[in-house]
Formats: structure tokens, C-alpha cells, sequence
């Protein structure tokens, strides 16, 4: 097995160069400094050679500081350098008005004093900019909305690094927007946002950039709000308006947002201005909580742009039109990276950032134990298994693995298995950081715990990213994102466990590949994951040489979820084709797209790691199940598909599956409970999903919940805000968890009222986690009431306080009598007081209207009645497939029979003869069996005509039916065939002494009375039959022979102990002549049926295809029959060609 390649980084060296082209008189005086991290002169070459110029190269050097703090920069900070000191620049190029040697002692100033100009040098200027193409559009597609859309809201879901910030800035200036304010989750950015601005606008732009924000505020163009409003009173400035950088910590913090502190009066919109537009970035991250709804409904703006950092449409198809949304995703940036034009003379924008690849195992290979029980999992009513990455790495209670022994091996694997990551020295040393995702916190703990104490791990140092498993606390978020930076600051190698803290509105560039080890089925969460490993980052060794990340790699352990996840990670990008859209070419080049910039490796049939096609990433997730389907004897629920259309099927195919029987005992299976009306009492759509109509659902709603509950509901609703103002009287000061006690009193009414009805209707059928998900729900209602009422109190709540107490200090200071000071106090009291009832009182108001209440218990009425049918329907679905069983174990006898490589499940009821299917599929207990017809309308369905009382068929088109039929998977039964087919070659040389396994270990028995008989019985006997008769194999004389065969693995072991008797190779020294004189004269065998017959000839003469057996006495008859009948002796002298 060979190992996989990893490279991660390629090395590098990031350096200025200048050069100039003498000859060409526009250029004269003019000298281009450029940047790259490749040679110099090819660099230039891919510049100039389109246009046949010849240059001169005056200098390169390596863009570093020379002095402390040591690091790289690029060519923009020079540029930017070079502006700050007054050198022209011709606009939209690289090129500056100043001699080489001029621009080469800038240089090394620059990289001495790190941008930083001696007394005297000019200020800086800003430099011009050009949008890329994609950062064009998305602002001219947000202008164009805005403008046609009043108060409109826009979302950039572009994914790191495509530029938002400028981006957004130079939307503002074609906006002609004159109040900017920015709002971001993460302070960590103020700088992106104030460097662009530095960088690209400046003052010198109109626009003063304000913030208060850590990290920026002492930069040299911060103001404070303060400095903004004098520098704005001062006449002779005139300025176009304001950019205003705000924290969303900071923004909450405020007494006009919620908070207790005195801070962003100016973003309220009680004393604020009207922003002409708010920008909020990482729109994906924290703008769901209370105080961040609420602080938000309060800013008054003209426009709303939400910047995401997580390329999916899904995460906001429910939030924005479609028209109201620009995409930039993985794919279009790795494109562009790949068609940049070498010629310009502007170094790939895109070259650093690296390419994904992902790497998928099959983990069930490393527990096949559990998978390989077959048959048995099919006949005896135990649960198929199928691989579950959050399974696999559950915890007991007393916080250690369930499944102990296999995480053992598969950490070994990780390290010892040549496929695997981290089996050599070298690969560990390309995969020095990490980044391993769970799904449990009890299981990242567990986790860590194994990892310290593994032979290889131990090396490592481990962090616990995990918390206490809450993914929105931004305290947890940060402090392991220091955790993390320190750890990979101090030590060589690293690996960070998370249960989902730092997936999002983090960047560690040292990350060089991700572990997915949670069933993440989202392909939106699993992208987001990914790109955890794919942020730019150039690396130094010790000795100061430079490397660039250029591949980052996702490992996965769960190919056919995987692959999945991909091909419609692929397909969503396109509109033809997401949500399942579009036909299998279109969906097939969508994913090669996507591969030639994120190349998928799984392993082959031999366990090698090969890089995957298209065709095998929409195919391999089914050839998988196939695979499970063989093993497990065709007894598999991979085999079926669309197995809510047996709703439409007509009665006769009903009473057919119903005889289906798929236990080895003759125990009858209850009926499917299938009937011609099950699909209307079940209230199933054209999909085949249970949907109860509205009306259904109102006039249930109205029938168990009355008058009476909603009566009881409005007492309790009245007791419940006389006992909230009683206590809020008693005690002055509010409680901290004041909040949480206002949802919990204001839910109690309704959820308690409406439970119990609803208990007391549906009993039984209200299962208890349908009790918790209803009890959720309803909180969720209540809270969103009170959450709204409760944030817009709580703002005038505090600027009252705050209000009061700058009253009380100015009563103080004008030396106010006590009195007077009393009265103040209690006016402010009574205000208070007075909002605090309204907010209760319009709490209780909203509550207590009809439409809330019967909302929820209509909401109530759908989930407990849905759940119901839904389950109903789910338990006639598995009877379908239980039964289906029944027909499906006969698929590998009919396979071994007729079957070859071709066949297909479009062409397996050519195959079999009618009689023989028929005998086939009979039930012992009914007689009866399958038809090729009934086959064919469970494989291709099509239409038939409902019958009257007598069962007549009504033939008119108002009784005319579809059925759609496709209850087979196409895919997965036809590569379970070609597995099949594989298996039986494989095993075909049953004189291997090494082979341990036979085909009939994957064909089920199909009757009571012809159960296969195993391999090691087989054997025992035959041992008993050598003892008891010494040398009877090696004389050639001797005849053997099975009367009634149902394998043929008799004549098998008879044939093998005669072919390697040492006797018999010394008579007979060819091995095609000592088998041919065994097959014509010593083994004879007779078998009952013809598919049993066809089954033992395949068997017992195809173990080679170099041999052929000229006479064989391998015969087609019933001897039970003729032994009854008392004339055996004579039938087999005839089909023997005895005398």
C-alpha cells in the first residue's frame, strides 16, 4: 500500500524588485518595483515578453525589516512608503517617476525604519486603487438594489480574503454616503478596516474615520466623536462625512443600546444621527442574541450591507431575496487564481491562497467486525449497522469511550498505516498544527486524554478548544483562540480539539489541515470547517528561510457522507442545479469543476489512496452501501429506494410484498398495512411527506383547545403579572437573571395550560421527547415577545437611570433641599415603575390576544398529529422493507445461477426463466411467489386501472393510477452486482488451502430444506468419511457422490482431497488430465432444482478459467422423488450414463 503525499508548503522568497525598459520614451524617468516570491527574471519576463520588451533589472532584495520587529511585507507597503514620501505613481500601475538607485535607497530605508519617514518627509497620501472584477460587481449589484429598494438590506457572502473592506468603502463613496457606520462581532478587524482606510482614502478623502475601539483608537487618523464634531465646526474644513467604527461589545455596553454606560449617543436612534448606511460584518456571527436584535432595531439608517465570511447561499436564503445577495466563493477564487493573466504586471492577487484536497477513509474497514454480521443482521431483527463518526466516538457516563478498543486502533492507524496522515516522520512534519473537530465535548475530552498518552501524540501539545460545548460564547471563542496562538507560538506541533469554537470569526494561519471526526451533514457547517486549514500563511524556519502554505488538506473518515456533502456543495453553486436540480451531466461537470481546485482522494478496491473523478464522487458514497449489500447478503436497506411510493401501488403488488417473507423460520410477517386509502389517512403530499392540511389543523386546534383553555390561559396569564409587579415592588433592585425569570413566568401559562390539554387528548401518542420539542417551541414563542418588549424597556430603563442620576448630581451641586432631592428620586421611581408595567402589561397583552394562543396550540395540533403519522407511515415503510428482504436474499442465487458482470438491475428479469423465479421466491407458507411482472412494476412502476367491489378493473381515465415503481436503488444494485461477481471470481479456487471463505457465504439460504451447509461441517464430515475409509482419495477407482445437492461444496472438498492426493499426482502428474479423469470418473451429484443445479455447476467447475472439464457428472434431478417412488437406483444408472 503505498503512502500518501503531502506538501504543504513550498519554499519561498518574498522580494522587491525594480527595473526599467530603456527604448521605450514613455517609461522614460520611470522605474516599475514590483513583488514576488519566485525568481525575479522569470517574473519579469511573464511581464514583458508578450510584448517583445527588452528591460533592465537594477536590483532585487528580499522584503523583510532589517531591524526589530523582524517580518516580510509585499510591495503595497513600499508603494504606500513611496507615496508617503511624495514619489509620483503613474495610476493603475506599478510604475513610479524616480531613478533605480533612488528607489533601491528608499528601499533599504524602508525595510530599516519600517515605513516610518524621517522629520520633514511628507505625509501620506493615499494611494489609488483599482477594484478587481468580482469586487466591481458586487458593489454595483448592491448600488443598483439599494436604489431601487427603500431601507434595503444587501448581504455579501464572500469568503475571506476577497477584499470586503475596500470593497465596502468604495460602495460608500459611489453612494454618495455622507454618515458611515461599521459594526463588527470582532474587534480583531479594526485594523483591516482602518489600514484600507489609511491606505486608500485617508482625510485627504473627505472622510474622517472615528472609532473608539481598542487597538485603533490612537492610531494617527482616529478621531473621537468628540475631535470629529469640533474638527466639523471648524469652517474652513469641509469634509464629505463620517466613517464610524463601532464594536458590537461596545455597542450593547451603551445605555442607549441596553447597557449601563454612557458611550455611542450619536449611533442611537433617540439622540443619533440617520446613518445613510450601517455595515455589519461577519453577519454569520452573533447578530441573533437579544441585545444585538435589540440594539440594532434601534439604529435609524437609509441602508443595511451584511458582510459574511462563509460562502453559502443557504445561510441566508431565509433572510435575503436572491437579488439581494453577492457570492464569492471557494471555487470562483481558485478559478480566478488559475486564469490569472501572467502578463500583468500586477503578481496574482489570489497565488497565496492555498488549495483545498481532501482525503476520505472508510473507518468502518478499521471495525469491520461490526459490520460483517451479515445476514444475521437481517433474519433476526437486529438494528443494520452503519457508521456513525458521532457513534463511533460516544462516551460513557463516566466520560470514557464506548467503543475504547476501536479508537485505539484507529489512532494507530492514523500513525502506523502508510495511507494515513500521520504514519511517517515526514508527514508529521507537513502537518505540524492541526485542527480535529467532534462532536461531543465529552468526546473531545476523552479524546484528548488518549492523544497525550499515545506513543506518537504524546509529542504533541494537546489543546481542549471545546468549553463547556456552548458555540456562541465569544469570552470561550477568544480565550482559546490565545490558548491556541500561544501554544503554536512555543511548540513545534500542535493539535486543537473543538466541538465548533474557532470554526467561525477566527483565522490561525499555521492550521495546515482539518480531522473531520463529527457525521457533519450540512454541507454549509462542513465547508465553513474546512476553511479553518486554508488561510494564507508564510512560514519561517530558524535559519530565516521562508515557506508558503500552498495546500491545506481536509481528512475525512466517512466517505459516503463526504462525498455527498461535496457533490452538493459542487451543485450549489450553480442556480441550474442546486436544491437537486438539473440532470446527472450537468451535476457530473459541476463537480469536475470543483475538483480541478479541490481534488478529492478516497481509497481503492486495494486500499490505496487515489485521486477521484467526478463520476466516482456521485458514484462511490452508493458503491459503498453496495459494498454493505454483498456483505450483508443483499439483506440491506442500501438496496431500496423510493419506499414512500408503495403508497401509490396498486393492491395486487400490496398482496405480493405482503407474501414477501424474509425469516429463515416459517414465521409469518404481519401485513404491511398498505391499503388503496393508506396514503390520504396518512395525509402524504406529491413527495410522499406527510402535510396536514391548515385546515385540518385549525379545526382540531379549535375542537381540544376552547374557550375554556384559552380562559384559563388569560387567569393565569393575570395572576402571573400580579405576582412579576408584587415582586418587582417589593424588591428595588432587579435581579441579574431578571431576563431569564421573565421567560420562564411568562411561558409557565401557556405551556402548562396547553401541555396538559394536550397530554389529556393524545396520551400515548404525545411521546415524551414530542413533549420537550413542543415545550421548546412554545418557549421560543413566549420568549421572542417578551426578548423584544423586554430590550426596548430595558434601554429606557437605563437611560432613566442614568437620567436620574445626572438630575440628582446637578440638585446636589445647586445645594437642593432634601426634599426637593426626594422628589426627584421618586419621580424618577415612578417612571421607572411605570415602564417596567407597561412592559409587563404589553407582554401580557400580546400574549393573551387569540392569535398567540392559537398559534401555538395550533402549532401543537401539527407536531403531535405529524409525528403521529409519521410514524405510522415510518412503521409501514419497514414492514415494506422487511418485507422486501424476503424477495431480495433470493438476488445472489439467481446472481450465481445466470448472473455475469453484465447484469443489471434494467436487465436481471431477462435472466431467470418465469418458472424459476416463480419457485424461487414461493413462501413456504402460502405457496405462493413473485412474478417477473410484479418485478417489473416494483423496479419501473407504471399505470393501472383501481377495481370495483367485485374486482373488476375500471378501465376510464378517472380510475386510471401511476405508480412510480424505483423501489430498487439502481446504482447501489447494480455495483452490489458487479461486488458480487468480483467476490465469486475472488473465491472461485476452492482448492486455495489459504481461502477461509466461500461465495455461499454471501448467497442466503432461499428455503428451510436448503439451508447451505458450512464450510468447516463440510470438512469435519469429510474427515470423518477419510477416517472411517483410509486411502479412500487416493485410489483412482473410488466414486463419490452427493445425491441431493444444495451447494455443491461436497463434491468441492471430495474433488480437492482426490486432486491433492499424493497418489493421485503421481498417477496423474498433469492437473488438468487428474482432474478431468476425477470429473468423468469418481464424483458424481444430482441437484432437486434447476437453479440449484445451475448454482452447483458454476461452483464446482468454475474454479478456473485455464482448465476446462471435458466430462462432468454434475446432473439436474430430484432423487427425493424418485427414492419415494422406490426406483432411484434406475434413474440415477440413466442420468449417470450407468449400465
Amino acid at each position: 500500500m503505498a503512502a500518501i503525499k503531502i506538501q504543504t508548503t513550498s519554499p519561498v522568497v518574498p522580494q522587491c524588485y525594480a527595473y526599467t525598459t530603456p527604448g521605450v520614451p514613455d517609461h522614460e524617468g520611470w522605474t516599475k518595483i514590483g513583488f514576488t516570491e519566485r525568481d525575479v527574471e522569470t517574473r519579469i519576463k511573464e511581464q514583458l515578453h508578450t510584448a517583445g520588451i527588452s528591460h533592465k533589472t537594477w536590483w532585487h532584495m528580499r522584503a523583510a525589516y532589517m531591524t526589530e520587529p523582524y517580518g516580510t511585507f509585499t510591495d503595497k507597503d513600499f508603494h504606500a512608503y513611496l507615496k508617503k514620501l511624495g514619489v509620483i505613481r503613474r495610476q493603475g500601475t506599478e510604475w513610479f517617476q524616480i531613478s533605480p538607485n533612488q528607489s533601491k535607497s528608499d528601499f533599504i530605508d524602508f525595510a530599516q525604519n519600517h515605513g516610518n519617514p524621517k522629520a520633514g518627509d511628507t505625509e501620506k497620501a493615499a494611494i489609488p486603487y483599482v477594484l478587481r472584477e468580482e469586487q466591481n460587481q458586487a458593489v454595483e449589484m448592491t448600488l443598483a438594489y439599494f436604489q431601487s429598494h427603500e431601507n434595503g438590506k444587501f448581504l455579501w457572502n464572500a469568503k475571506p480574503r476577497f477584499g470586503k473592506t475596500l470593497s465596502a468603502y468604495d460602495l460608500c463613496k459611489r453612494m454618495g454616503a455622507k454618515n458611515i457606520l461599521i459594526v463588527t462581532n470582532r474587534p480583531a478587524i479594526a485594523n483591516s478596516w482602518y489600514s484600507d482606510y489609511e491606505t486608500f482614502f485617508g482625510p485627504q478623502s473627505g472622510y474622517l474615520f472615528v472609532s473608539n475601539v481598542d487597538g485603533i483608537k490612537d492610531r494617527k487618523y482616529v478621531y473621537s466623536r468628540e475631535a470629529y464634531l469640533e474638527k466639523l465646526s471648524d469652517s474652513e474644513n469641509e469634509f464629505k462625512g463620517c466613517i464610524e467604527f463601532v464594536s458590537l461589545q461596545d455597542l450593547k455596553g451603551s445605555v442607549y443600546f441596553g447597557g449601563q454606560y454612557d458611550k455611542l449617543a450619536e449611533v442611537s436612534v433617540e439622540h443619533g444621527v440617520q446613518w445613510d448606511i450601517l455595515i455589519i460584518d461577519e453577519a454569520h456571527e452573533g447578530v441573533d442574541t437579544l441585545k444585538t436584535d435589540a440594539a440594532f432595531n434601534h439604529i435609524r439608517r437609509k441602508f443595511t450591507l451584511h458582510l459574511s465570511g462563509t460562502p453559502f447561499k443557504a445561510l441566508a436564503n431565509d433572510l435575503f431575496p436572491e437579488d439581494a445577495i453577492f457570492n464569492w466563493t471557494y471555487a470562483d477564487e481558485q478559478k480566478k487564481k488559475q486564469d490569472w493573466d501572467a502578463s500583468s504586471e500586477i503578481e496574482n492577487p489570489y497565488e497565496n491562497l492555498p488549495c483545498l484536497n481532501l482525503f476520505t477513509y472508510q473507518m468502518s474497514e478499521i471495525v469491520r467486525d461490526k459490520v460483517s454480521r451479515g445476514i444475521e443482521l437481517a433474519d433476526h431483527d437486529i438494528e443494520e449497522y452503519a457508521f456513525d463518526l458521532n457513534e463511533f466516538f460516544l462516551t460513557n457516563e463516566s466520560g470514557k469511550f464506548i467503543h475504547d478498543e476501536d479508537v485505539n486502533k484507529f489512532l494507530d492507524a492514523l500513525t502506523r498505516q502508510e495511507k494515513f496522515p500521520f504514519s511517517t516522520p515526514e508527514l508529521r512534519n507537513e502537518l505540524k498544527h492541526t485542527f480535529w473537530l467532534l462532536n461531543r465535548v465529552a468526546s473531545a475530552k476523552a479524546l484528548a486524554k488518549k492523544l497525550k498518552l499515545h506513543p506518537v501524540f504524546k509529542d504533541y501539545e494537546i489543546i481542549l478548544a471545546a468549553g463547556d460545548g456552548k458555540l456562541d460564547d465569544d469570552d470561550a471563542n477568544e480565550k482559546a483562540f490565545d490558548r491556541v496562538k500561544d501554544a503554536i507560538q512555543k511548540c513545534d506541533k500542535t493539535i486543537t480539539l473543538s466541538v465548533g469554537q474557532l470554526t467561525t470569526g477566527v483565522t490561525i494561519p499555521e492550521w495546515t489541515a482539518v480531522l473531520m471526526l463529527s457525521n457533519m451533514a450540512s454541507p454549509a457547517l462542513y465547508m465553513q470547517a474546512a476553511f479553518r486549514a486554508q488561510n494564507p500563511c508564510l512560514f519561517h524556519d530558524k535559519d530565516g528561510n521562508s515557506f508558503r502554505k500552498k495546500n491545506a488538506y481536509v481528512f475525512d473518515f466517512d466517505p459516503a457522507r463526504t462525498l455527498t456533502i461535496f457533490e452538493k456543495f459542487a451543485n450549489d453553486l450553480s442556480p441550474e442545479t442546486s436544491g437537486d436540480k438539473g440532470d446527472i451531466e450537468t451535476r457530473k461537470k459541476n463537480v469536475r469543476e470543483l475538483l480541478n481546485f479541490f481534488p478529492v482522494y478516497g481509497e481503492d478496491d486495494q486500499g490505496s489512496m487515489v485521486e477521484l473523478d467526478a463520476a466516482s464522487v456521485l458514484t462511490i458514497p452508493r458503491h459503498i452501501h453496495a459494498k454493505e449489500v454483498v456483505e450483508r447478503g443483499f439483506m440491506s436497506n442500501f438496496l431500496f429506494a423510493n419506499i414512500s411510493g408503495i403508497f401509490g401501488a396498486p393492491k395486487e403488488l400490496i398482496d405480493a410484498i405482503n407474501n414477501m417473507q424474509p425469516l429463515e423460520e416459517p414465521r409469518k410477517l404481519g401485513d404491511t398495512g398498505v391499503t388503496d386509502d393508506t396514503a390520504t389517512k396518512l395525509n402524504l403530499d406529491s413527495n410522499g411527506d406527510v402535510s396536514i392540511p391548515p385546515e385540518q389543523v385549525i379545526g382540531t386546534a379549535a375542537g381540544v383547545f376552547g374557550d375554556k383553555v384559552y380562559k384559563d390561559i388569560e387567569d393565569d396569564l393575570n395572576n402571573t403579572v400580579a405576582q412579576i409587579q408584587e415582586e418587582h415592588d417589593v424588591h428595588v433592585d432587579p435581579p441579574k437573571n431578571e431576563l431569564d425569570e421573565l421567560r420562564q413566568k411568562f411561558s409557565k401559562p401557556l405551556t402548562d395550560t396547553l401541555m396538559d390539554t394536550a397530554r389529556k387528548q393524545y396520551g400515548g401518542d404525545l411521546r415524551k421527547s414530542t413533549q420537550n420539542q413542543l415545550e421548546r417551541k412554545i418557549q421560543a414563542t413566549t420568549d421572542n415577545i417578551v426578548n423584544k418588549e423586554y430590550g426596548d424597556y430595558k434601554i429606557k430603563d437605563n437611560q432613566l437611570a442614568k437620567e436620574r442620576e445626572e438630575k440628582m448630581e446637578d440638585a446636589q451641586k445647586q445645594g437642593a433641599s432634601m426634599s426637593e432631592i426626594t422628589k426627584i428620586d421618586e419621580d424618577f421611581a415612578q417612571k421607572r415603575q411605570a415602564g417596567y408595567e407597561e412592559m409587563v402589561s404589553r407582554i401580557q397583552q400580546t400574549m393573551k390576544k387569540e392569535e398567540t394562543v392559537k398559534t401555538v396550540a395550533q402549532t401543537i395540533v401539527e407536531t403531535v398529529e405529524t409525528d403521529k403519522l409519521n410514524r405510522k407511515k415510518e412503521s409501514i415503510e419497514g414492514s415494506v422493507r422487511d418485507h422486501l428482504r424476503g424477495f431480495s436474499r433470493t438476488i445472489p442465487a439467481f446472481l450465481m445461477a445466470y448472473g455475469d458482470e453484465k447484469t443489471t438491475l434494467a436487465n436481471f428479469d431477462s435472466l431467470v426463466p418465469a418458472d424459476v423465479f416463480w419457485e424461487v421466491t414461493v413462501n413456504p407458507l402460502t405457496g405462493e411467489g413473485v412474478t417477473l411482472d410484479q418485478f417489473r412494476m416494483l423496479r419501473d412502476g407504471g399505470d393501472y386501472y383501481q377495481k370495483d367491489e367485485k374486482g373488476k378493473e375500471i378501465r376510464d381515465e378517472a380510475h386510471k393510477k401511476h405508480f412510480d415503481g424505483h423501489l430498487f436503488d439502481e446504482v447501489v444494485f447494480n455495483d452490489a452486482v458487479l461486488e458480487f461477481m468480483k467476490r465469486r471470481s475472488e473465491l472461485a479456487d476452492y482448492f486455495d488451502a489459504k481461502m477461509t471463505k466461500d461465495i455461499f457465504d454471501y448467497i442466503p439460504p432461499q428455503k428451510t430444506n436448503q439451508i447451505f451447509t458450512p464450510k468447516r461441517v463440510v470438512k469435519d464430515m469429510v474427515d470423518r468419511l477419510e477416517k472411517e475409509n483410509p486411502g479412500c482419495f487416493d485410489n483412482p477407482d473410488y466414486t463419490f457422490a452427493d445425491l441431493y445437492m444444495k451447494s455443491g461444496m461436497y463434491i468441492t472438498e471430495i474433488v480437492t482431497r482426490l486432486f491433492q492426493s499424493p497418489r493421485m499426482k503421481a498417477l496423474y502428474p498433469d492437473d488438468k488430465e487428474r482432474l478431468n479423469h476425477i470429473f468423468a470418473k469418481q464424483v458424481y451429484g444430482c441437484a432437486p432444482t434447476e437453479i440449484i443445479y445451475r448454482i452447483c455447476l458454476r461452483f464446482i467447475l468454475g474454479f478456473s478459467d485455464k482448465i476446462k472439464i471435458d466430462t462432468h457428472h454434475i446432473v439436474l434431478c430430484d432423487t427425493l422423488e424418485y427414492a419415494k417412488k422406490g426406483n432411484l437406483e434406475d434413474k440415477l444408472k440413466e442420468v449417470f450414463g450407468l449400465k
